[in-house]
C-alpha cells in the first residue's frame, strides 16, 4: 500500500512538473511574442518619423526654391524695366493725375522721357528750356510738357504699362541752387507710382503730395 502511494504522489510531482514547464514554457512564449511585437511596433514607429521628417524636408525645399525663383523673377524684371516715350498727338482723354513736389537742380540738363529740360534762376525769375523752347517765369506761372506716350515693359517683351502722359508745372521759387515746382502728372490711365517714377530722372527730387 505504502508503494502505490508513493508511486502516486511521484506521478503527482511528475505532472505538476510538467503541468509548471508547461506554464513556463507558455508564458516565455508570451514574452516572445509580445516582445517581437513591440520590436515590430518600435520600427512602424520609427519609420513613420522617418517619412514625416523626409515629406516635411522635402516640402520646405519646395517651397524655398519657389521663393528663391520669385525673388530672382522679381529682381529680374526690376533691373530690366525700360520706358520708351514717343511724341504724340494730344487731345486723348487724360483723366488721372498723380502731384508731386519737385526740384531742379540748376544749370543741368535732365531728360522726362525724350524732352530736355532745364532751369536757371535769375534774381525773382527763372529760365526754362524745354526742348530749346525757353520761357522766363515768375513764382506761380505754369509750363507743360505737351502730351506723350510711355511705355514701360520689363524682361525685354513684357508691357507693364501703355499710357498717354501730360506733365504739368508750376513755378514755386528757388533756393539753394534748385528750382521747386508743383508738378501734376496726367495719364490715360492708373500707372503705379513706382512705375511713374521711371519717367523721372533721379537728379529730380519728386515726392508725392
Amino acid at each position: 500500500m505504502t508503494d502505490i502511494t508513493s508511486r502516486e504522489d511521484e506521478k503527482g510531482r511528475e505532472l505538476a512538473k510538467d503541468a509548471g514547464r508547461q506554464e513556463e514554457q507558455n508564458n516565455q512564449r508570451d514574452r516572445d511574442l509580445a516582445k517581437e511585437k513591440g520590436r515590430k511596433q518600435g520600427q512602424e514607429e520609427e519609420r513613420a518619423k522617418i517619412k514625416q521628417k523626409t515629406g516635411w524636408g522635402s516640402g520646405t525645399k519646395i517651397v524655398i526654391s519657389l521663393v528663391v525663383l520669385i525673388i530672382i523673377v522679381a529682381v529680374a524684371g526690376i533691373l530690366t524695366l525700360t520706358v520708351s516715350v514717343t511724341n504724340v498727338s494730344p487731345g486723348n482723354a487724360l483723366p488721372y493725375t498723380t502731384n508731386y513736389g519737385v526740384s531742379f537742380p540748376e544749370g543741368q540738363t535732365l531728360a522726362i522721357g525724350n524732352t530736355q529740360i532745364s532751369v536757371l534762376s535769375n534774381q525773382n525769375e527763372l529760365f526754362s528750356n524745354i526742348d530749346g523752347d525757353q520761357q522766363k517765369l515768375v513764382v506761380g506761372e505754369d509750363r507743360n510738357i505737351s502730351e506723350r506716350r510711355a511705355v514701360i515693359t520689363t524682361l525685354g517683351a513684357i508691357t507693364l504699362v501703355d499710357t498717354y502722359f501730360q506733365i504739368d508745372l508750376k513755378y514755386d521759387g528757388d533756393r539753394d541752387n534748385r528750382a521747386y515746382f508743383d508738378m501734376a502728372v496726367h495719364t490715360s490711365r492708373q500707372v503705379p507710382d513706382y512705375l511713374l517714377n521711371r519717367l523721372l530722372p533721379t537728379e529730380i527730387d519728386a515726392r508725392p503730395i
